[in-house]
């Protein structure tokens, strides 16, 4: 195990995450071929002086891009090893279901591996036109419009919906396909504090006057703590300034609400929220996104978004799985339930330890280390002990508030949790970050 005893570990540490967080200049790297004219402009010299995630890699302590060679429940199969996995976004385990996997085999039968064009061309499927069908009736909501991949169905939706003159609010710690839909649509841009509802009514309260349309926009279930937003708060504040609300449902379609139909369900609140926003690489076990919202609107933005129109449509097989999955919610509800089970859980395992949790509500359990270098030396410890996880660095997260990210799935076992939680004990104690 990595200790912080360990002067020559510490150091090591302390650079390599200097390394991977920018904290120092880059080390520069064998001189590359250089053409004649003017090579201190050549644009990718950036990339020739790039050295940090080489060193780091070098020195075992690199924990990104991490291959898994196979996957089976919660656990993985990485350099011949299995490992507990953590971290993974496969809430309702649906992504080795055989049933998702018969049905998209029998898609690639009819339609092939590609739609080879756009939806605005020659890409649409009869699939498409079901799948959102379905998705409307599940979000109930008059319609939905469906994406590759939910990146681009924030920059679709944020950048068709929001003009010039319009105004954005949005929660500071959105994801990051928000805020360059917001750059993407030239919209005024007015980040609030963290659930900080007087931070949002501040800066209504002050635009009140100007002209054009608000947004508030907010994720459902924040990423990276683990939060509900405060919804209500949220609903009861665009009313009375005249917003309309999107929330992003990523992490929380499948996940909350009496039948899982995410945060506007879980407060009662699905007539009050104007787009829902959501992916299918989580709870749906599949790639792409969705918007569901009123049908003028979804059509609007199904004929004026540039991301949309400029993509090539989402592949038959993506949205067979997706379609089989809606109906596993809709027949399964234990899913949820055996989810839920393994939130308790890995939450009450982890406050008896007396780990920070940040207040988490959700699945996404993070877990506060602090320094960075302590973080790595939390993750390896982890890691050596054979659980998959991965520590979040600033910018992700503010500086000396680094987490290790951690989540459970309904594939989770009792037996694999209880094990995590004794990994994490031996690596808390001995890196002084619990008593």
């Amino acid at each position: 195990m990595v200790t912080q005893n360990s002067a020559h570990g510490e150091g090591l540490l302390s650079h390599t995450v200097d390394t991977l967080t920018m904290g120092q200049q880059p080390v520069e790297a064998s001189e590359p071929e250089r053409t004649p004219n003017r090579p201190e402009r050549d644009v990718f010299a950036k990339a020739y002086r790039y050295t940090r995630a080489e060193e780091a890699t070098a020195l075992g302590l690199h924990p990104y891009f991490r291959a898994i060679a196979a996957q089976d429940g919660g656990v993985v199969t990485v350099d011949g090893r299995e490992m507990i996995i953590t971290g993974s976004n496969d809430y309702l385990g649906l992504t080795q279901d055989p049933r998702l996997k018969r049905a998209a085999r029998a898609a690639l039968d009819d339609f092939g591996t590609s739609c080879t064009g756009s939806r605005f061309l020659t890409g649409t499927l009869t699939l498409h036109e079901e799948l959102e069908l379905r998705l409307a009736a599940f979000m109930r909501k008059p319609a939905a419009l469906t994406f590759s991949a939910g990146f681009l169905g924030s920059l679709s939706v944020v950048a068709a919906i929001a003009g010039r003159h319009d105004i954005l609010y949005y929660d500071r710690e959105n994801h990051a396909s928000l805020v360059d839909g917001a750059r993407l649509s030239f919209a005024t841009l007015r980040k609030f504090e963290h659930g900080d509802m007087d931070d949002l009514e501040r800066h209504l309260a002050r635009d009140a006057s100007r002209g054009g349309g608000r947004l508030i926009v907010t994720d459902g279930v924040f990423s990276m703590s683990g939060h509900i937003a405060k919804l209500p708060e949220i609903v009861a504040l665009a009313r009375r300034y005249g917003a309309r609300v999107m929330v992003d449902d990523a992490h929380a379609s499948g996940v909350l609400g009496p039948t899982g139909r995410g945060t506007a369900e879980h407060f009662g609140l699905e007539a009050e929220v104007d787009l829902i926003l959501g992916t299918f690489s989580k709870s749906f076990a599949s790639v792409g996104g969705f918007i569901a919202g009123e049908a003028k609107v979804v059509n609007w933005i199904k004929h004026m978004a540039r991301p949309f129109i400029f993509t090539a449509a989402l592949p038959a097989m993506q949205m067979a799985a997706v379609l089989e999955a809606l109906e596993i919610m809709d027949a399964e509800p234990w899913h949820r339930e055996r989810l839920w089970d393994n939130v308790g859980l890995l939450h009450g395992g982890l406050a008896a330890l007396g780990f920070d949790t940040l207040g988490t509500e959700s699945p996404i359990v993070p877990i506060l280390i602090g320094p960075d270098d302590l973080a790595m030396a939390f993750w390896r410890s982890a890691w050596d002990a054979g659980v998959f996880t991965t520590p979040a660095l600033p910018p992700s997260v503010p500086a000396g508030r680094a987490i290790v990210r951690t989540s459970v799935n309904a594939n989770h076992t009792r037996e694999q949790l209880e094990r995590l939680l004794e990994v994490f004990a031996v690596a808390g104690r001995g890196l002084g970050v619990i008593a």
